[in-house]
């Protein structure tokens, strides 16, 4: 039989990173030592009082039947007690936060309960895949809001066409930023708020990084401002935060009916998270500060140790003040795409090309820090033999 697969993924270019996935292990099986920067997977281990938490609930049987299809009342209570303490947001735990299957299942499911075909989504690019992705399965058409160095990386809500303001159901957010590493504060996110409140547009603010954060910087959550619980939701993740990557647990928080559309969509779709891991996430938000200021230093001195590396070899980058990525500029007149292959060529090095993430992030490269010290200063010492 000739199995026919949908126009929706027939006409979908490979997932950015799976494609990455598959060059390392072809790497990998020629004996190529090759050291990963291009995926953001915390190599850091999951802090042992989170795994003992999965231990003792895995235990019991109560855990090993069906969850609830919103997550339990009390993870949604330390998510919502979590808010509070670290944002100054108040939550209901039963109608404003839902449990997901890690935040990129509620941000691929986003679209589905808030669009119609043929309805706009306002996407950042370079952004994360999986916004204009979800966008498009929906029906929906996607609309490049160009993150560029002269504004920072910030969308420029000004440019965006009266007629494509009107059509716009859904605006993607993420600060601090994958893949440019810019951050933002509390003035952007008003205008923000303005601007979609004028426009009657749903944000849909993916805040994953806002634990990792270097130089003392405090990123704020787009809840906190005035007005964002009314035409706002934002996606969260413990995978960054705790290092928590395969577990696959997140949650959404914020406006009433935006939760319960999206829970909708999930009790359709999904049976929940095994409450064993909803067990763990209680433990890693009740105990928050358990280890953070290490895990941050240890990605701040990673940082520090690669940029200065650019510096010996004579590229720019934009400094990074969060996330555990950074962003800088191939050498004029080679395109990412072809310095990517030029540093795996010649380094055994992987790392993104900066279209991987939207047109507009051609002429860079996203470099992930997650791996041990060690490593990261001897892929400093290959990129300086690389021929420019």
């Amino acid at each position: 039989m000739n199995v026919k697969w949908a126009k929706r993924i027939e006409e979908l270019p490979p997932y950015l990173f799976a494609e990455i996935d598959q060059r390392i292990n072809e790497l990998k099986s020629k004996g190529v030592d090759v050291i990963d920067l291009g995926i953001g997977d915390p190599d850091i281990p999951t802090p042992a009082n989170i795994i003992e938490a999965l231990k003792a609930a895995a235990d019991d049987p109560e855990n090993h039947r069906y969850p609830s299809y919103v997550g339990m009342l009390s993870y949604r209570e330390a998510v919502s007690h979590w808010y509070g303490k670290r944002f100054g947001v108040k939550l209901d735990p039963q109608s404003e936060a839902l449990t997901l299957i890690g935040s990129k299942e509620g941000l691929a499911h986003a679209p589905l309960a808030f669009i119609d075909p043929g309805d706009i989504v306002l996407v950042p690019n370079p952004g994360y895949p999986v916004y204009r992705v979800a966008t498009t399965f929906a029906g929906g058409i996607p609309y490049d809001m160009p993150l560029l160095k002269e504004n920072n990386f910030l969308p420029d809500l000004d440019s965006i066409p009266e007629d494509v303001r009107r059509k716009a159901r859904i605006m993607f957010l993420n600060y601090p930023n994958n893949p440019t590493t810019a951050v933002t504060d509390k003035d952007f996110f008003k205008k923000v708020v303005d601007f979609a409140t004028k426009h009657e547009i749903l944000v849909c603010h993916d805040a994953a990084y806002t634990e990792i954060a270097f130089d003392g910087l405090t990123p704020p959550s787009f809840l906190q401002v005035d007005g964002a619980q009314e035409i706002g939701i934002e996606f969260h993740s413990l995978s960054k935060t705790f290092n928590m990557t395969g577990w696959r647990i997140g949650f959404c928080v914020g406006n009433k009916k935006a939760i319960a559309g999206l829970g909708k969509i999930k009790t359709n779709i999904d049976s929940g998270v095994f409450q064993g891991i909803q067990y763990a996430g209680i433990e890693a938000l009740n105990n928050y500060t358990l280890g953070i200021e290490e895990r941050r230093k240890t990605y701040e001195e990673r940082r520090d140790i690669f940029c200065k590396g650019l510096e010996e070899v004579g590229l720019n980058y934009y400094p990074p003040k969060a996330t555990f990525y950074v962003w800088f500029e191939v050498p004029e007149g080679v395109s990412s795409k072809d310095y990517a292959s030029k540093i795996l060529t010649e380094t055994g090095i992987v790392v993104t090309p900066g279209n991987g993430f939207g047109n507009y992030g051609e002429g860079y490269i996203r470099v992930s820090i997650t791996i041990a010290k060690e490593r990261l200063i001897e892929a400093v010492e290959r990129l300086k033999d690389v021929k420019l």
